[in-house]
């Protein structure tokens, strides 16, 4: 998952008065960002809807379920799809640095009529080992068999892993032949299923509340420097004491 790059500034230190002048010039930039932001929302919220014809069948814990299951009678469906491929020894590290905020956030969607879903190829012992350590309860499935990943451009078809994939509605390269992505579904009255929204690479930012907090911080994403964004990024259980991690020192996966 590529991130934004933050470049180091050279700030001044300045009076009460000149502060607060400036800060009111952010303070109307940002404003105008949140207008654009609500605006950007309720076009996608107008998106057209694709019906879903497919019947999708995944591997949970209590059996087989469909995609209608995974809505868990609610009538709108969020699912992030995770990188964890099958044989994989554990889940992405930066899918992982996502996912520590799902638990929390399942129980407020649940209050708005949303479920959230987490959907791996990997096989479901590989994911209940994986969940098991991280300590997480949120609802994830596996779509190893299907053609779900395949269908939502999240993992490589055999042409792809030569050549050019398409992600994120184009061809590119991508390092993996699992990417990150998150689909939302919604079901009417009917039972009918509408695919209504996607998003990829950049377009996951929003999911990330450590980035969105570190952006109001001087040192930002302090990423630069580093082979690549999110090179920092371990698994919660691999930080050492809450200290800064020595990219340098570490092994990456």
């Amino acid at each position: 998952m590529t991130t934004a790059t933050s470049e180091k500034v050279t700030t001044k230190v300045v009076s009460r008065a000149d502060w607060l002048a400036a800060r009111r010039e952010l303070l109307a930039k940002e404003k105008e960002f949140t207008r654009l932001r609500d605006e950007l929302s309720r076009k996608r919220r107008e998106l057209p809807r694709e019906k879903i014809e497919k019947q999708y069948v995944f591997e949970a814990r209590n059996g087989t379920e469909t995609l209608a299951d995974l809505f868990d009678g609610r009538s709108q469906l969020i699912v992030y799809h995770f990188m964890f491929g099958p044989g994989w020894k554990e889940g992405c590290p930066s899918c992982s640095y996502i996912a520590d905020s799902f638990d929390p956030a399942a129980l407020h969607l649940a209050q708005r009529d949303t479920t959230l879903a987490v959907v791996s190829r990997a096989t479901l012992p590989e994911i209940d080992a994986f969940q098991k350590r991280m300590g997480w309860r949120f609802h994830w499935v596996s779509s190893n068999g299907t053609d779900f990943n395949y269908d939502y451009q999240v993992s490589a078809t055999k042409d792809e892993k030569t050549g050019k994939a398409y992600y994120n509605y184009d061809f590119t390269d991508f390092p993996s032949e699992e990417r990150p992505g998150l689909s939302v579904f919604y079901r009417d009255a009917n039972g009918q299923i509408f695919h209504t929204y996607s998003a990829y690479a950049r377009g996951l930012d929003i999911l990330l509340p450590t980035y969105n907090l570190l952006d109001m911080t001087p040192k930002g994403r302090d990423e630069e420097g580093l082979p690549h964004p999110m090179a920092w990024v371990r698994h919660h259980d691999r930080y050492s004491n809450g200290k800064m991690v020595d990219v340098k020192k570490l092994s990456t996966r």
